[in-house]
């Protein structure tokens, strides 16, 4: 459930994957060898020892980690300035997850009584259908339908996040990964990664504990929220927390990527805690102990306050704030203001829908 540092979690790893990295790879990812050119040693032999460099001055000191291909850390305030960037893109996106899912949810029930009628009809077909045992795909549909939608509406989630991982394990794919599935406010992109780092995982149970929470904690959240609504609120807290670990790495000055799905995690968790303070939580390790959900949250914000000013770097602590915060302010003023709003768009949708467009001649029906 923590989103990690890159720097002080991954420098390990990282070490044992630029071992095995080409040599061309290495350089466009910003290794720096020590070659010198014929023309540099022919000037030097003639110049005399006096002006050859030192060893440690003519090759960078090696590191556990790759040199990212980004500039110096900016000084403030053109530091802030980069952060006019991120912030529309914030904006943007989340108001667009927000109106994608009321077009979603329309569609969905529009479509309702159709669906209603082909599941009559293939119910009719399976029992005509001789029975086959031991039928794979059967035994997988009845997997499938045993889930709650809260699973069904995560799995999904689990495997892109999955996928992500193993193109990790790709040397070919390490410039790629890091350029656009760890967020930076140092580095020259600056959007992508807002969302594309929130299904990035490095460490295998750096992947699992978040994957765990969210599945625990989907069947909650998806039936207090719908599938459309909570879709539309994890994706935009993936965006809103690494926001919020962008501000706060500019303001301190303390720059390097980071990734993981815990920031949205965290504003899940923060929603079901804030809706249902009184539920009773467990740790897995020690399930003897028992808490309310309104404790947990508190104690969960307490410490990641604790960590951000206290400046520890294990973990992306403004990122988990800033999903647990924006969680609680959703359920508290986010879902009156937002989703329950959102009939004049769905009425212009609708209109768009069956005219055909702002100009049509209205061939379709209300």
């Amino acid at each position: 459930m923590c989103k990690y540092n890159w720097n002080t979690c991954l420098s390990n790893k990282l070490l044992c994957l630029s071992t095995r990295w080409p040599h061309s790879l290495q350089q466009r990812c910003g290794f720096r060898k020590a070659g010198r050119k014929p023309e540099s040693r022919r000037a030097e032999e003639e110049l005399g020892p006096a002006h050859t460099q030192p060893p440690e001055a003519a090759a960078p000191r090696r590191t556990s980690t790759p040199h990212l291909e980004q500039q110096a850390p900016p000084s403030s305030p053109r530091a802030f300035g980069r952060l006019l960037r991120p912030l529309v893109f914030t904006v943007g996106f989340t108001g667009c997850s927000f109106g994608s899912a009321a077009i979603w949810q329309y569609e969905t029930l529009k479509s309702r009584v159709q669906s209603y009628f082909d599941e009559i009809r293939a119910d009719w077909l399976e029992k005509l259908r001789p029975q086959k045992r031991g039928d794979f795909r059967k035994e997988i549909n009845q997997w499938w339908q045993s889930l709650s939608e809260g699973q069904r509406t995560v799995t999904g989630i689990i495997a892109a996040n999955a996928l992500v991982f193993l193109c990790w394990r790709v040397p070919s794919l390490q410039r790629t990964m890091i350029r656009y599935f760890a967020a930076d406010p140092a580095s020259k992109t600056l959007c992508s990664p807002m969302l594309l780092s929130t299904f990035s995982h490095f460490s295998f149970f750096h992947m699992a504990a978040n994957m765990y929470v969210l599945w625990s904690f989907s069947t909650s959240a998806v039936s207090m929220l719908g599938r459309e609504q909570f879709l539309a609120v994890y994706l935009s807290a993936g965006v809103i927390s690494t926001f919020a670990s962008y501000v706060c790495k500019t303001a301190t000055g303390r720059f390097g990527p980071s990734l993981g799905a815990s920031g949205a995690i965290m504003t899940v968790l923060a929603a079901v805690c804030t809706k249902m303070p009184e539920a009773k939580l467990s740790i897995i390790f020690l399930p003897m102990f028992t808490f309310s959900a309104a404790n947990a949250l508190k104690g969960i914000i307490a410490m990641d306050t604790a960590g951000l000013v206290l400046g520890w770097k294990f973990f992306d602590h403004a990122a988990h704030l800033g999903g647990a915060l924006f969680g609680v302010w959703y359920i508290m003023f986010g879902h009156e203001l937002i989703w329950k709003n959102r009939e004049p768009f769905v009425k212009l949708w609708h209109e768009l829908r069956t005219r055909g467009g702002p100009g049509g001649d209205g061939g379709g029906a209300a």
